[in-house]
């Protein structure tokens, strides 16, 4: 049987709803995985901008920032399911810089 390469099943683990971060999060948190942790500091920028999405809900820029969103988690999951580090162009490089604390 095939064995998944380190890391692979939390990062798509923390792509799995804001709960399923948390699991990543604190299952990571034993053995550090910097796969997974660049995936969890993805999915972590991607919640925020579905918070920002959430509250600009009553203009039409919430809708298109909500669409994005949702197109770039898609993106994201299939990336870390190929065990693949592609980066969001732009935004990625900028989670990886700000949330250093997920480290």
């Amino acid at each position: 049987m095939h064995e998944s390469p380190s890391g692979k099943k939390l990062a798509i683990i923390a792509y799995l709803t804001f709960i399923g971060m948390l699991i990543a999060i604190f299952k990571n948190k034993d053995d550090k995985n910097a796969f997974t942790t660049w995936h969890i500091k993805n999915m972590f920028g991607l919640i925020i901008l579905l918070f920002i999405a959430v509250s600009l809900q009553d203009y039409a820029i919430g809708f298109y920032i909500y669409v994005t969103t949702v197109i770039l988690w898609c993106y994201s999951i299939i990336m870390a399911a190929t065990y693949k580090q592609k980066a969001i162009p732009v935004l990625s490089d900028k989670f990886q810089e700000w949330f250093t604390f997920l480290d």
